[in-house]
């Protein structure tokens, strides 16, 4: 391979490095617009208050301005539900028609109106960087013409992302919704990380150097399908924890962890399986390849992550939920699925952990 090809490789990298930190960096902000309460800061969408620039004080809107962004939802949501319907969601469609919190319009706040501005202007650049990957990726399709494809669907599933951002100011955050959001941009992660990937690998090819590839995948695997199952029962957990500050009108935060059902005991246990697995994961790949090498260094990564996790996870469970403690928890949950997912990327190619240079 020339070096041009090298140089070009090497530029989509970069770029599409920056998109996959970028989005992580979102996904934190995402958490604390959610752990303030600022998810309605914006009534409307994709505008804030009718204005690409959101007022700054209560008196810069009419009068009557939450009756007017709720008449404007509540006809967004009749669409919705009507969409839904027609795809053979009747029963998701009767919860948008029907769930009395999306007709509650909040009192204009000029602190959570800018924090979600911030998390929407943060998302408007990073939807150029998803469209530079895209563009960047077409000199690459003669080496690998899935990446410029795969970069193509990314960018369409960024656009649907947005569309769904919409969806979930419209139903006044309906926690289905939400959780539909944050897997989805899981999905988006995964994506970025696996065309990273492809391009790594046309400059460069990994020397495998355990004996016992398939036993490593196959329980990295089952981590991986149980963190995703987790992050599901983590969701519920957090819609109930909705519901719950909803009737307690966001007050005596003390009291919340009590009054949580199954999901979240589940959810707590659960945690203690995938510590233990991950736990196997490291001891195996010590005792089957050299210390000094990638795979190693990814899985002790993850593996301090998931010690991370449930740290802040036992952080809210026994402080009351701190506020600054839940973007942590969301952001360290969703990059143990993308060094998951970078693991069994590595693995399933069969040669890894030494890196050479194709061109040498």
């Amino acid at each position: 391979m020339n070096q041009k090809n090298l140089n070009t490789i090497s530029s989509f990298r970069r770029i599409s490095l920056i998109t996959v930190i970028a989005v992580y960096f979102l996904i934190l902000v995402g958490g604390i617009v959610r752990s303030t309460g600022s998810g309605m800061g914006c009534p409307d969408w994709p505008k804030c208050f009718g204005s690409w620039v959101p007022p700054t004080h209560v008196d810069q809107l009419p009068n009557d301005y939450q009756e007017i962004y709720l008449a404007k939802r509540v006809a967004k949501n009749e669409r919705f539900a009507t969409q839904l319907d027609k795809l053979g969601f009747a029963r998701k469609a009767e919860e948008v028609k029907n769930d009395p919190s999306i007709l509650i319009e909040e009192e204009f706040n000029a602190v959570k109106t800018w924090i979600e501005y911030v998390n929407r202007l943060i998302g408007a650049v990073i939807g150029l960087l998803v469209l530079i990957t895209m563009i960047r990726s077409f000199p690459l399709w003669k080496a690998d013409k899935w990446i410029p494809l795969l970069a193509i669907f990314n960018l369409l599933l960024v656009l649907f992302q947005a569309w769904i951002g919409s969806i979930v100011v419209s139903t006044n955050l309906l926690p289905w919704m939400i959780s539909v959001h944050m897997v989805l941009a899981l999905v988006i992660v995964c994506l970025l990380l696996y065309i990273h990937y492809r391009s790594y690998r046309l400059a460069y090819t990994v020397k495998y150097k355990t004996d016992r590839p398939n036993s490593l995948f196959n329980i990295m695997l089952v981590g991986f399908v149980l963190m995703l199952i987790q992050i599901v029962v983590g969701t519920q957990v957090r819609e109930e924890i909705d519901h719950v500050a909803f009737q307690m009108g966001n007050l005596m935060r003390e009291e919340w962890i009590s009054m949580l059902g199954i999901p979240f005991l589940i959810h707590r246990s659960y945690s203690i399986l995938l510590f233990g697995i991950h736990l196997v994961f490291l001891y195996k790949i010590y005792k089957y390849t050299l210390r000094n090498v990638s795979l190693f260094k990814w899985s002790q990564v993850l593996f301090g992550v998931i010690v991370f996790e449930i740290i802040t996870g036992v952080g809210m469970a026994y402080f009351a939920i701190p506020a600054f403690i839940q973007p942590l928890h969301l952001l360290f949950g969703s990059l143990i699925i993308g060094i998951q997912f970078v693991i069994l990327l590595l693995l399933n190619d069969q040669k890894k952990l030494n890196v050479e240079k194709i061109s040498s």
